[in-house]
């Protein structure tokens, strides 16, 4: 069986200490091979100029980077201008989101969805670019429903979307689920699950009640009953979502987005277990 497909994600650090941090930890991911590199930016482009440097930094390794670009906050000659930068930097890959404002700021700018920016990337740059958007076999947190949550999805694609990136999850069920309602509509675009590995329960709690993402009870009984003891909660985890990938994978996923944290150790970790056992 050959290897499923996998892509990474980091976050712009934000101190010397950090950028070393970093550098460390794509080295080590690099031996497993990712497609390619993401990295976010912070709330409405928060953390720009780190997110910059991150990319160029990856880029200069020889590696395929790809940033985020937010439409809350954005302006369309921001954006075209950002366009221009990573046409001229030879990036041809962007991971298109709504994000959100920073707190304290009211204005929306020129695009509300992600619909929008992705339209407007193609009017600009017709097919440099290949685009990522978001799905949300759970439902965006923000959303009324799941059938309005639904057709925002589906006019990403619409608009000019290649690949979805899932929000991370731990039931296989509800991604399953999703792709089954969106191949419906006639939406054939690969759907990515991203995968969260567990390292904190604190922190994984915090993250899940922020974005939506559900912690089964199963798992988070067992997470608290670990209480502080770190080595039990890495080790549980690493069973548990390595199981949660070998279901997606025999399920016809075609591939993982794995959210590291900056961290190597957890996704070197659950990678070699998976291509170990194919």
């Amino acid at each position: 069986m050959a290897s499923p497909y996998l892509s990474i994600e980091f976050f712009p650090p934000k101190t010397p200490e950090g950028v070393d941090k970093l550098r460390t930890a794509r080295a080590r991911l690099a031996e497993i091979g990712a497609t390619y590199y993401s990295v976010t930016l912070g709330a409405g482009g928060s953390a720009r100029y780190g997110n910059n440097d991150t990319v160029a930094e990856i880029q200069r390794e020889g590696r395929e980077a790809a940033p985020h670009l937010l439409c809350i906050g954005s302006l369309c000659e921001q954006v075209r201008t950002r366009l221009l930068e990573y046409q001229a930097q030879g990036i041809r890959h962007l991971v298109a989101l709504r994000g959100d404002l920073p707190e304290g700021e009211r204005t929306q700018g020129e695009f509300q969805y992600a619909n929008e920016l992705v339209e407007f990337i193609r009017k600009e740059t017709g097919d440099w670019f290949q685009i990522d958007v978001a799905a949300y076999p759970e439902m965006h947190p923000q959303a009324p429903s799941q059938q309005v949550d639904f057709q925002n999805f589906v006019r990403k694609v619409q608009a000019g979307a290649d690949r979805a990136i899932t929000q991370y999850f731990y039931n296989a069920d509800a991604y399953f689920r999703f792709v089954d309602e969106v191949r419906k509509a006639g939406v054939t675009i690969p759907i990515v699950p991203g995968i969260m590995p567990i390292t904190n329960y604190a922190q994984l709690a915090r993250f899940s009640d922020m974005c939506g993402a559900e912690i089964p009870r199963w798992i988070r009984l067992r997470l608290q009953e670990y209480g502080d003891d770190l080595d039990s909660i890495r080790a549980f985890g690493l069973d548990v979502v390595t199981a949660l990938c070998e279901r997606l994978i025999a399920g016809g996923a075609p591939g993982f987005h794995f959210y590291t944290l900056n961290r190597a150790g957890p996704t070197v970790a659950i990678w070699q277990r998976l291509i170990g056992k194919n």
